[in-house]
């Protein structure tokens, strides 16, 4: 039970890697509130965890009314935070010379601004929450390899990752002195509602697979174990990184020959 008795905010908790970081969490210990924008999908979530330990919030993660309500309202239900994971993210594709400045902004502001805004505001609350002799909490954003490669047609996705890695950098340096941690997370390719669309192409896959040595795409479980260790006193001496669970691909600068029964 490594997260006994603390309390976490999951943005883009919903489904695929937020939601298997609430499920991670809540079997650690942890009573979570989950935020999303869909609150169907939100509400079914947490329903299924049962009110002790899981609430559904609904939140506009760019909007900063909406986050310090979020905020607030996670701390009044559990009495404070101690856990953020800035995981809420969107995507839209189209090349450089294609894509609309709205679509632009669209991305940046959940993916990025939103980052900013749900950590300042649970950032505050941490640090009235030390004042008050409580221990210090932990921040995990949620990156991707994407904010250190690119892919062409990925243009605000691949700006805001990169954007988010050096927001994590500033805010924990800010944050330091609290003893509050920040670290990101930049997974690779892993098995989430998207990317099964891709999977069941055996063109895309074996493209995938490629660049991928470890030969095969990554679970929301295993995202979800980088957390929790970024999350537990287990990492109480990092703060400031970015951990890549990506099967390999950073370190690959060719593709790696795939087997015909990885495609299935």
């Amino acid at each position: 039970m490594k997260l006994q008795n603390k309390i976490a905010l999951v943005t883009g908790g919903a489904r695929g890697i937020g939601l298997a970081i609430a499920k991670r969490f809540i079997a650690e210990g942890a009573k979570v509130a989950i935020a999303d924008i869909n609150v169907t999908t939100g509400q079914a979530a947490a329903g299924s965890f049962g009110k002790a330990d899981c609430r559904f919030v609904a939140a506009d993660v760019g909007d900063r009314n909406s986050v310090e309500r979020l905020v607030a309202e996670t701390c009044d239900v559990f009495g404070g935070i101690d856990i953020l994971v800035s995981n809420a993210g969107i995507v839209h594709a189209a090349d450089f010379l294609d894509i609309g400045e709205a679509d632009f902004d669209r991305v940046l502001r959940v993916n990025l601004k939103g980052a900013f805004l749900t950590g300042q505001a649970a950032a505050k609350r941490m640090v009235s929450q030390v004042k008050a002799g409580r221990p210090p909490g932990a921040i995990i954003n949620m990156s991707s390899i994407n904010g250190v490669v690119a892919i062409p047609n990925q243009v605000p996705y691949c700006v805001s990752k990169g954007g988010l890695d050096q927001l994590t950098k500033v805010m924990a340096l800010s944050l330091a002195p609290y003893g509050i941690r920040v670290n990101a997370i930049g997974p690779g390719s892993i098995m989430t509602d998207i990317l099964k669309t891709i999977a069941t192409d055996k063109d895309a896959k074996r493209k995938l697979l490629s660049r991928t040595p470890l030969g095969r795409i990554g679970e929301p479980e295993e995202i979800a174990s980088v957390a929790l260790f970024l999350a537990s006193s287990e990492a109480s001496y990092i703060t400031g990184q970015t951990i890549y669970p990506d099967g390999g691909r950073l370190s690959l600068n060719y593709t790696v020959a795939v087997k015909d029964e990885a495609l299935g």
